[in-house]
């Protein structure tokens, strides 16, 4: 997907040529998308694959704007950017911390679902300052807050990341043990659920407020 983009993103004549595009699902993952030392404010980036792939994702949509586009980035590259963001200010940090961010900021008018992995994935700290491990209802809940209510990027208030509306964002869930790591049984997603849209059936981790029109799950 990144070739494909990457030629979008330099050829107008490709763009014009796609008669009718009815969706897209953005799905980088592993190494596959990061940040350029230096790039440390998501409103403005300046590493040029994130720049090429806002360009190239905008203009599409100009195109084509009945088009479905979802995004499903890996917890590394987006929740933990409420800790995290690119390699920081000072270096050192994974590049990949948050690269989706700049691209779900530009593209959030036309965004319509964004659903991250919750899966795969390492210990996220959710928006109570807490670190939360997958295969939990908890862990659900957590970083669907952190899409709901808005976070500050790397936890600095003068960047802050202004939540996508409920219907924009679900969560995603492996639909099996062979699928990812962090299945859990499909009793435990409609825990998280609840927890979300209701405010029942809640654990440790309890959102702010409930959000009736959350978007839904994705299984993978």
């Amino acid at each position: 997907m990144r070739a494909i983009l990457f030629i979008i993103s330099l050829s107008g004549s490709l763009i014009r040529g796609i008669a009718d595009l009815s969706g897209l699902d953005i799905d980088f993952e592993g190494h596959s998308l990061s940040l350029n030392t230096g790039d440390v404010d998501f409103r403005s980036p300046t590493t040029p694959l994130i720049v090429n792939l806002i360009a190239a994702l905008k203009s599409l949509k100009s195109r084509h704007p009945s088009m479905t586009l979802t995004f499903a980035p890996e917890t590394l590259l987006f929740s933990i950017a409420n800790t995290f963001y690119g390699s920081g200010p000072w270096g050192g940090q994974d590049p990949r911390c948050g690269a989706y961010l700049p691209v779900i900021h530009a593209l959030r008018d036309d965004i319509t679902l964004l659903h991250v992995q919750n899966y795969n994935s390492g210990p996220i700290m959710g928006l109570d300052g807490q670190y939360w491990q997958m295969g939990s209802s908890d862990f659900h809940v957590a970083m669907a807050d952190i899409s709901l209510k808005g976070f500050n990027a790397a936890g600095n208030s003068s960047r802050p990341f202004v939540a996508l509306r409920p219907d924009q964002v679900g969560f995603g869930v492996p639909s099996s043990v062979s699928a990812g790591n962090g299945y859990v049984e499909p009793s435990v997603v409609q825990a998280a659920v609840n927890c979300i849209v209701k405010g029942t059936s809640c654990g440790s981790y309890k959102p702010s407020k409930t959000y009736p029109g959350l978007r839904g799950v994705m299984a993978w």
